[in-house]
């Protein structure tokens, strides 16, 4: 027998967004860890504010906001703030009651100044590794790293010459014509009106050169989980200094450990620092390699180098899942805060997969 909708579509009820998100939801872990790591960070977030005035957004909400939305694909700041008034699981994610209103996405930007000022968004990605390391899913001898491009958001018909100051009268103010076919543009004498921090840069011969930014994992080998993750400029030289730069930060030169890189960091300059670092590189070796056998024929080298490929799937997830292969921000700073978030929320994911498997 066909059923009828009924007209009525409304009534009373009392239901909390608890009740809404199954028991067995995979986002109850992550907002476990969300909620634990954040906790650490209070007396952070009492130093960003006055102690009088009107009470703003909690500094937690914005944060765990910007991790449901590379967990969730949301692709822009005001989708989830109007996702936010019907969504329950959003709500209960975020600590809110059913009658409390969505608040609105310009509280991102008020909020994101504060944010760079105090480098919050570095302490969380921190905080949560912590906790991957209390769990022991964290490997303290065996590493890799590896960079890839982040696009701009500025767009090719930006990049102008630095020198030029001719101002022509566009035929199109919203989307001019602009033709530089023929010529030569280089980041040493052209640069991007929208965005300065962005370089012209390719992935390999034959691609396209885009307005890009870098970016660069070191990745743990047990767990394949993110133990540091930084923006750069793509100027060419960026993989190797951030690789060096992470591997002192983590302090990983106190201990003998591995560090598998692909044949971009196959360099005399970038093996040379990482042995003076106590640190054995696992490069993959070009025709003249700065490796020599008595590296190369380890087994440990062979499982390096099968084990590197999964940072690639980390890369994968962040642009696909975590919505960063483009950024939406402008300059390197606020690209960077939204690099950290999401590698934040990667890790969450996977630690609850993890934690949930042991």
């Amino acid at each position: 027998m066909r059923g009828k909708a009924p007209k009525q579509s409304s009534m009373l009820f009392l239901q909390s967004p608890e009740e809404v998100v199954p028991k067995r939801h995979p986002i109850r872990k992550v907002k476990e860890l969300a909620d634990a790591a954040l906790r650490e960070l209070s007396p952070v977030f009492d130093a960003m504010y006055a102690t009088s005035g009107r009470d703003s957004v909690p500094p937690e909400r914005l944060l765990k906001a910007s991790v449901l939305m590379a967990l969730y694909s949301v692709r822009s700041e005001r989708m989830f703030c109007e996702q936010l008034g019907y969504n329950l699981l959003f709500r209960w994610f975020l600590d809110m009651d059913m009658a409390e209103p969505p608040f609105d996405a310009s509280t991102f930007s008020k909020n994101r100044t504060r944010l760079l000022a105090h480098d919050v968004a570095n302490q969380f990605f921190a905080e949560v590794v912590g906790l991957a390391k209390a769990n022991r899913l964290m490997s303290e001898e065996h590493f890799t790293v590896d960079g890839t491009l982040i696009e701009s958001w500025a767009s090719l018909k930006s990049f102008k010459k630095k020198d030029d100051d001719r101002q022509d009268p566009p035929d199109d103010p919203g989307n001019p014509s602009v033709n530089f076919r023929g010529e030569k543009r280089r980041n040493e004498t052209h640069a991007s009106t929208t965005d300065p921090d962005a370089k012209l840069a390719r992935k390999g011969d034959g691609k396209e050169a885009k307005l890009c930014f870098s970016a660069h994992a070191l990745m743990e080998n047990r767990h394949g989980l993110l133990t540091d993750f930084r923006v750069d400029s793509a100027d060419g030289r960026a993989e190797r200094r951030n690789a060096l730069q992470m591997l002192d930060d983590s302090k990983l030169h106190e201990r003998y450990v591995t560090l598998g890189c692909d044949k971009g960091y196959d360099d005399r300059g970038f093996v040379d620092s990482c042995r003076q670092r106590k640190v054995t590189p696992h490069v993959a070796q070009k025709k003249r390699s700065a490796i020599d056998e008595r590296v190369a024929r380890h087994p440990g080298y062979a499982i390096s180098q099968r084990v590197r490929k999964r940072v690639e799937e980390i890369f994968g997830w962040m642009k696909t899942i975590g919505g960063f292969r483009r950024t939406r921000f402008r300059g390197i700073e606020r690209t960077a805060v939204a690099g950290a978030l999401v590698a934040t929320a990667y890790n969450l994911i996977r630690m609850s997969r993890l934690l949930a498997a042991t």
